[in-house]
């Protein structure tokens, strides 16, 4: 185990570098995001503003992929 452990670590896309580090990050905003769907009276406009963003750039990046296939 630790023979894993240390070539995890020491791993190109390991924890030592944003490419592990930028997915992990987006994957607790998408888990928070989820939370909230039963939050219906959205009072932070903060949070809601930056959701509404997320949401638009993300479909933006999906009908990139989408076009391009």
């Amino acid at each position: 185990i630790a023979n894993k452990l240390l070539t995890f670590w020491n791993h190109p896309t390991g924890p030592k570098t944003i490419h592990f580090w930028a997915p992990t990050f987006k994957w607790g905003i998408s888990i928070a995001n989820i939370a909230d769907f039963s939050n219906y009276n959205m009072k932070n406009w903060n949070l809601f503003i930056v959701n509404f963003a997320m949401a638009r750039t993300g479909l933006y990046q999906l009908s990139r992929k989408i076009k391009q296939n």
